[in-house]
């Protein structure tokens, strides 16, 4: 290379301009808050979703956890999963108890894959489309929640709290913070038809990511990749069922089911109030960088 074009004033003011306008736009970044790219991160209690109660008030699991092949896990790309099935303890209306599959994965960090969900997976495995789909609700118990007011403001009115699990062994009081909007939680659901067993199956699912919840794997990004978090992570919560005759009936079972475990999952993941307020982790480079919305552990 001739050394002499280094020394030519357009390359000179070039560079100058070139090396400013990225320092420009990382002191841009910084100052704004900006986060390209994103942490792992777990939940401050250091329980997994595999360690969710096999019985519930109305719910007990039947046969044991279904461990995935190397081949699915690898499909699923995580090793924090939950694949169960739970039968209700009582029949309703005295009809033979029915039963369901929970299917739960977490996913944190730079996640660069669209989630695994049941109208792409189940079509890919043999099934057809029943042709029916709707947005079902989430109906859930709230008659422990409270109202946290001690959050950002755009979150006013928007999360609540729940008592503990007494299997949590706390004391004092313990509560679990819910998603963001939990009286909004649906899922979305759908039916398949086994042509070879002249069987349904019908599933539905919903994903909780950065403490807010969706309904389609497409609005996952939206939650998980909020550029002013240094964080990201998201679980899917998937429920499926033979024993169902219809997709409202799949939201009332799944409902059932989700309102009994919901503390439980929400244990397993990051209290993003926490994570938001950088109180968690012990290392959120929001406490180090002495960021205006961080409570004193006192106050909590």
């Amino acid at each position: 290379m001739d050394m002499r074009a280094l020394r030519d004033p357009a390359f000179l003011v070039a560079s100058m301009v070139l090396t400013s306008g990225a320092v420009g736009f990382y002191f841009a970044i910084e100052s704004a808050h900006v986060y390209l790219t994103k942490l792992e991160i777990h939940a401050r209690s250091g329980l997994k979703v595999m360690s969710l109660p096999i019985e519930t008030a109305n719910w007990i699991r039947v046969g044991t956890d279904q461990i995935e092949s190397a081949e699915i896990v690898d499909e699923l790309d995580t090793q924090e999963y939950l694949t169960r099935t739970y039968v209700e303890k009582t029949g309703k209306d005295g009809n033979i108890p029915r039963r369901v599959q929970l299917h739960i994965a977490y996913y944190t960090g730079m996640i660069d894959t669209v989630p695994h969900v049941p109208d792409r997976c189940f079509i890919g495995g043999g099934y057809s489309e029943g042709g029916h789909s709707a947005s079902i609700p989430i109906t859930l118990d709230d008659s422990t929640w409270k109202l946290t007011e001690d959050v950002r403001e755009s979150w006013r009115g928007q999360v609540f709290t729940m008592k503990a699990s007494t299997e949590y062994g706390e004391t004092g009081g313990k509560r679990i913070t819910l998603p963001r909007n939990p009286h909004d939680i649906s899922m979305r659901a759908m039916d398949f038809v086994d042509d070879r067993r002249g069987q349904t199956l019908y599933a539905g699912y919903f994903f909780i990511a950065n403490g807010g919840t969706v309904e389609r794997a497409e609005g996952v990004r939206m939650l998980a990749f909020d550029l002013s978090d240094d964080y990201a992570y998201y679980l899917k919560v998937q429920v499926t069922s033979q024993t169902v005759e219809s997709l409202d009936e799949l939201g009332e079972v799944a409902s059932s089911l989700i309102n009994d475990l919901i503390g439980d999952i929400m244990y397993c993941l990051p209290d993003w109030v926490e994570v938001d307020q950088g109180l968690w982790p012990l290392d959120n480079p929001r406490r180090e960088k002495g960021d205006d919305s961080i409570v004193p552990e006192t106050k909590r």
